[in-house]
């Protein structure tokens, strides 16, 4: 090992063991030399993690309760890391996301980092760089688009990360008793958040950390992202609310999440998602739920145990010359078999493998991170990535090649 930051990654996983799998193959090929992997799941993403070659290298924890604070709390308790890094199962990192992520760390003011969140069509942002308040509410802000920032909170706000891409030094999120266990699933980090601004500790925001969440299905959405259950969202708000907005403030603050929540079933019921009915049983769930949140005890939250003595290195491709390890494919849309099968061949090989491939329309761009372990780009030779482009821009191949390569560039870890 070098001098670099020991790191654990922690994935949560409950009923995706097929996500938890592709999630883990992301992982495999991140090109950070030193860091170990923690998984916290159920006996069914227990079992698809045994079918894995990497099986015997994951500290592996069965754990079948729907609450992802204690989940996440047992990984940091198994973590040997001096900085735990989170993602969910339902995202793919990019090959230099610890690179990225474990960086700021360098700066012993900082305790927390969190890096940018690619939306479905693996290139659209999901998460950028946010502020929130008392309230839960996020403020997005401007930062530079490259480099890290490092920022120190406010007494009224705190600097907000994702959970699905975060990073938190190990000795003081057990300091401070982990993720409360009153929040199951939601405004979990969010919580961790203000308990850190509390502190005063600061925040480095990464915008080439990236990760991709596909938001699969789950117990509160469906994978279309339409809500079938607002219960836990509705706890979760009367846990936070009770915990950090004034008296005076809370009740503006509880009407206004259940505007929020309105106006997102009733955009499913325009689009076709919901039915009448449903809006009305989503409604009362969010109430019920928050009645129930109120009912939840704010007690203090003990240190959790202190690091274990065992890291367990994951065997990722990761080198110091792990730049010649990513590799780039491309074709046309009628060469897609032929660009599959040499992908599949070079995955076999321990590489990083980019496909591009595109056809000649002006069809939108989509990025996907397969099941079979390799980056792939479709779209037309003439239409939009960056949603931000033009409808239509006259390209050659070529052109269109050396553009997309120049946008994945760094983060894919490809030649120039």
């Amino acid at each position: 090992m070098n001098n670099a930051l020991t790191i654990s990654v922690v994935i949560v996983s409950r009923g995706r063991p097929d996500a938890l799998q592709r999630c883990l193959l992301g992982v495999s090929q991140l090109s950070y030399e030193v860091f170990e992997v923690v998984v916290v799941a159920d006996p069914e993403g227990c079992a698809a993690i045994k079918t894995m070659p990497q099986a015997a290298e994951i500290k592996l924890i069965e754990f079948d309760e729907a609450n992802i604070s204690v989940a996440r709390n047992l990984g940091v308790t198994a973590a040997a890391g001096e900085v735990i890094a989170f993602i969910d199962d339902d995202s793919v990192p990019e090959p230099s996301w610890l690179e990225f992520l474990a960086a700021p760390f360098a700066e012993p003011e900082v305790m927390a980092a969190g890096g940018f969140v690619r939306g479905r069509n693996g290139i659209s942002w999901q998460s950028r760089a946010n502020l929130v308040d008392r309230t839960g509410r996020a403020k997005s802000i401007e930062l530079d688009p490259v480099e890290a920032t490092i920022l120190t909170p406010t007494p009224d706000r705190a600097i907000k990360t994702e959970g699905t891409n975060m990073a938190v030094r190990r000795d003081c999120l057990a300091k401070i008793g982990g993720f409360d266990p009153s929040y199951r699933f939601f405004l979990d980090e969010t919580d961790l958040n203000l308990r850190l601004a509390d502190l005063g500790y600061s925040t480095a925001i990464v915008p080439r950390a990236e990760v991709h969440h596909g938001f699969q299905a789950s117990a509160g959405r469906r994978a279309d992202r339409v809500p079938v259950d607002l219960f836990e969202i509705g706890a979760s708000w009367a846990v936070f609310l009770s915990k950090y907005c004034s008296v005076e403030q809370r009740e503006l603050a509880w009407s206004s999440v259940q505007a929020e929540q309105s106006r997102r079933a009733l955009s499913h019921l325009i689009s076709g998602g919901l039915e009448p009915r449903d809006v009305g049983r989503l409604k009362h769930q969010l109430i019920n739920g928050y009645q129930s949140g109120l009912d939840r005890p704010n007690s203090a939250m003990p240190s959790l145990p202190k690091a274990p003595d065992t890291f367990r290195p994951f065997p990722g491709i990761g080198t110091g010359s792990s730049k010649t390890r990513s590799m780039l494919l491309t074709g046309r849309v009628w060469s897609r078999r032929a660009l599959r099968r040499c992908a599949r061949r070079q995955v076999a090989a321990g590489k990083v493998v980019t496909v591009l491939r595109f056809s000649p329309t002006s069809m939108y761009h989509r990025v996907v991170f397969s099941s079979d372990g390799y980056w792939e780009q479709f779209g037309g030779i003439f239409g939009k990535s960056d949603r931000s482009q033009k409808l239509f821009s006259l390209w050659s191949f070529s052109q269109r090649v050396r553009a997309e390569v120049d946008r994945i560039l760094v983060v894919r870890r490809l030649e120039s």
